[in-house]
């Protein structure tokens, strides 16, 4: 494959990779995206979907003319659409939509969890927080461990199976880490899981935009009973999330949110829910971000998931390759390669502040990065090997700087004179940082 050729073509795919936005000095850069793993722009063709779509938009599930006719039958078949997109098995399956990954896990946490705390949520220690506070709330929740690099431990998971065997309700795991990029074995995961009679939801908002994705059928033990992931991060605006997971679970039980859309019938002492997924889509549905998704998904299958994990991975070797030679720099997770995990890098640069170093690359060069703790703190803590004593220390006073680090997080359309840009600014900040701390200890917090 001419990876070269690739990356050119790729980013046609891509609105705004030419922008160009100010610096701190008064001029202008053209932008230079590192934060893929919390938005992705969008395609052009979800926005041209979204054009051509518009003329054409009326309500869902709420009216005979030709219109809404039209919209319903679109937001239904896209439901068809996602499912093919991570091989899930329609006729067991169902395809619900919610606002994002989190409130779908939210909405998954009511439906499996009665509040009478008797089943065992088996989290990790690798967790968003959106795959963890959730459990928190209505079940008793237990973590496996991680390695120094932030790997999850197998026999770790076994050891907690074996344990919770009786009580077991759900074992919860990320696809992949938006903190180090870690992909989990997930199949191998299921499979041990299963054995023991339980079931897994994986999260799947890092890891479904960047590889192919495949549920397994549903009489296999590496099959993945439940699957969340959110479309802002696979070139898809407009805000639309995914729960896929067996019809049954949602037959039986009342809906965390009730209203127009979740019915039958109804009368002043009586309910009857509809049936699964729209019992669960309370109010008008968010056609336009449906719409997006699926036209985003089309685009993926265009390209081709192995296409993109391939131009990804070779971002990833290329970045990792010079970003280790940087003086003073610290590599979080797996520092060689891009085995096991996706196009994601966290480090950072001794003696300057994480949140400063994000400061510097953007208002310098123009630099898009994350800093801080990605909303997974228990796992930055681990692999920053913060002390409880120090932990203690910030619950305690709300006023102290988190520790944290930055993340550059690479998507289809970014390619290797990007990164060499950044490379290069590294380099200057790493050799000259008392110059550059002295100048942004009191810089403006916004250049907008």
């Amino acid at each position: 494959m001419n990876f070269v050729r690739y990356h050119t073509d790729f980013r046609n795919l891509v609105i705004g990779v030419d922008t160009k936005v100010p610096t701190i000095d008064g001029s202008y850069v053209t932008a230079i995206n590192f934060d893929n793993a919390a938005t992705t722009p969008p395609f052009v063709s979800v926005m041209q979907e979204i054009i051509n779509f518009a003329p054409w938009y009326s309500s869902a599930h709420r009216g005979t003319g030709y219109k809404s006719q039209f919209s319903s039958n679109l937001y239904e078949q896209s439901r068809e659409v996602i499912a093919r997109f991570v091989k899930a098995d329609s006729r067991e399956n169902t395809v619900v939509f919610f606002k994002n990954t989190t409130e779908a896990i939210n909405k998954l946490a009511h439906r499996l969890c009665d509040g009478k705390r008797k089943k065992v949520i088996l989290s990790t220690c690798m967790e968003h927080h959106s795959n963890d506070l959730p459990w928190r709330r209505k079940c008793k929740i237990d973590y496996i461990e991680v390695d120094e690099c932030g790997r999850l431990s197998l026999e770790g998971l076994e050891k907690k199976l074996r344990k919770y065997r009786d009580s077991l309700g759900l074992v919860v795991v990320t696809g992949a880490s938006n903190v180090t990029g870690y992909k989990n074995p997930i199949h191998e995961i299921a499979a041990l899981v299963h054995k023991y009679h339980g079931k897994i939801l994986v999260d799947g908002a890092q890891l479904i935009p960047h590889v192919p994705f495949d549920m397994k059928p549903m009489d296999f033990p590496e099959h993945i009973d439940y699957v969340v992931f959110s479309a802002h991060k696979m070139y898809a605006p407009f805000g639309i999330g995914v729960l896929i997971g067996p019809k049954k679970t949602f037959e039986e039980g009342d809906p965390v949110d009730v209203g127009g859309g979740t019915v039958d019938i109804v009368t002043h002492d009586f309910i009857r829910w509809a049936m699964p997924p729209h019992k669960e889509e309370a109010g008008s549905p968010n056609i336009i971000g449906v719409v997006a998704l699926a036209a985003a998904i089309q685009n993926l299958e265009m390209i081709g998931m192995e296409n993109i994990e391939k131009y990804e991975n070779c971002l990833t070797n290329y970045a990792l390759q010079r970003i280790k030679n940087i003086p003073g720099i610290k590599l979080y997770g797996n520092k060689e390669d891009c085995q096991d995990r996706l196009a994601i890098i966290p480090f950072n640069i001794e003696g300057v502040p994480h949140g400063v170093l994000a400061k510097i690359l953007s208002y310098e060069g123009g630099i898009a990065v994350r800093n801080g703790c990605f909303c997974a703190q228990p796992y930055v803590q681990r692999l920053l090997k913060i002390s409880s004593e120090e932990v203690k220390k910030r619950i305690e006073d709300p006023t102290l700087e988190h520790p944290g680090m930055v993340r550059v997080s690479f998507g289809i359309y970014n390619h290797y004179g990007e990164i060499d840009i950044l490379i290069h600014m590294l380099h200057r900040i790493a050799t000259h940082k008392e110059q550059y701390l002295f100048k942004y200890t009191d810089t403006p917090k916004t250049l907008v």
